[in-house]
């Protein structure tokens, strides 16, 4: 929260607004769309989540996150449940259903103060595992969807081919050399550009200013259970981590003057966004440590970029909603893919760090054979609950075994210095 103990009245927090208001908080505001833009369009596009919900739900869950904790905490999607919906073709009632599911034991852990303990029972590899599978799924989704692109020939499309997809790489270089370069809102921004001329060309129905429609989603048990199976399972433990411990510990790094942030605040968050916004055909949400980086690294530093970003999301899902869906099947699959290659790999890039012992040379051989068993069970079976139960079952397996040697070898070492 804003400080433990300080809440400002709204005067001082109208006044902290208006002085923080500058071009490095906006440009801050952009540091975690290389996430969103990707994931939200990909959804939104084959119909798995109400594009005008995410939208404004996501813009009011920016906007509540802003002044609820006064610094930049971000709300980006559920990268587990966006990817096993995108690579297993997932309805908006399971996906629904995987998100409420995740926040509704999320939010009970919270406020009960059980998060900690359930995390401890998580090993490391498990999660870095799932990270790891999750994003080599979005990984593998976006070279699907670069393989009906060509390079030349009758084939070719002017607004959508490889050599888009050699531009897009370089400016995402670009973005990785240059730290505070928004290489996502340029490559977006060229992409938009694309869409809509092709969109006047081919005379398609652009965006329009319409009364948003909230499409009411009540999954049915069989959805349930399959949304919580097929994705739910292997996104809680990534939430309980990244969502809440991880973010956590970077905020009262990042900032400890408006600290201390505690687990109960960022776990209620977390629970209300999708208790509230799936029913109504939004994507998932919850916070991120990687999102808070990534704004941090483009030059976020309070509320004020989370509002920013918030209220242009409120805007266009209000004013425009679904009519944007014309507009985004004009976005150019070159483009999008390598926006959604680039989100999988920052994400599958959390696992270098898998173990909680790296300078032991055999802790670090045991946790690397739990992540690669988690990681390959997961993306084999395409189903995050086999990986999660594969990679537990092994580390404990392991574990005990480790145990049972230890023991068995303390008496023989005894004998030996007794003899």
């Amino acid at each position: 929260m804003l400080g433990s103990n300080v809440r400002p009245d709204v005067k001082t927090r109208l006044q902290r607004i208006k002085t923080n208001f500058t071009l490095m908080e906006i440009s801050g505001s952009l540091g975690d769309l290389g996430t969103l833009i990707p994931i939200l369009i990909s959804l939104s596009i084959t119909h798995q989540v109400s594009l005008a919900s995410s939208l404004v739900f996501g813009g009011l869950f920016n906007i509540l996150s802003g002044f609820m904790f006064g610094v930049p905490i971000c709300v980006q999607p559920m990268k587990a449940i966006a990817a096993a919906a995108l690579s297993k073709h997932l309805s908006n009632e399971e996906i629904a259903s995987a998100g409420m599911f995740v926040s509704g034991v999320v939010f009970f852990l919270g406020v009960t103060g059980l998060l900690t303990l359930v995390n401890r029972w998580i090993p490391l590899p498990v999660i870095k595992g799932i990270q790891v599978g999750a994003g080599l799924q979005l990984m593998f989704k976006a070279v699907d969807m670069l393989s009906p692109l060509a390079w030349w020939g009758s084939s070719i499309k002017w607004q959508d081919n490889y050599w888009w997809v050699l531009f897009t790489c370089a400016i995402v270089l670009v973005g990785f050399k240059f730290k505070r370069f928004p290489s996502a809102f340029v490559v977006f921004i060229i992409g938009l550009i694309i869409a809509i001329i092709d969109l006047v060309i081919n005379k398609k129905q652009g965006p329009r200013f319409e009364i948003i429609h909230f499409p009411i989603i009540v999954p049915s048990p069989s959805q349930f259970v399959n949304g919580i199976v097929q994705a739910g399972i292997g996104q809680f433990p990534l939430t309980t981590l990244n969502s809440v411990i991880a973010v956590i510990a970077l905020a009262n790094e990042l900032f400890p003057q408006q600290g201390p942030f505690t687990p109960r605040p960022m776990a209620a968050s977390v629970g209300i966004m999708n208790l509230i916004g799936c029913w109504f055909g939004s994507m998932p949400f919850c916070h991120g440590s990687g999102g808070l980086a990534g704004q941090y690294r483009f030059g976020a530093r309070t509320e004020v970029s989370t509002l920013v970003l918030g209220l242009i999301k409120l805007f266009l899902g209000l004013f425009l909603g679904q009519s944007l869906l014309g507009l985004l099947n004009c976005f150019p699959k070159s483009i999008l893919a390598v926006l959604l290659f680039v989100s999988g790999l920052e994400l599958a890039k959390a696992g270098r760090v898998y173990s909680t012992n790296m300078n032991d040379d055999k802790s670090r051989q045991n946790d690397f054979m739990v992540l690669l068993v988690t990681t390959g069970l997961l993306t084999g079976y395409k189903n995050d609950l086999i990986g999660f139960v594969g990679g537990m079952v092994t580390y404990y397996v392991t574990l005990i075994i480790d145990k049972l040697n230890q023991r068995f070898k303390k008496p023989s070492v005894a004998a030996d210095e007794s003899a």
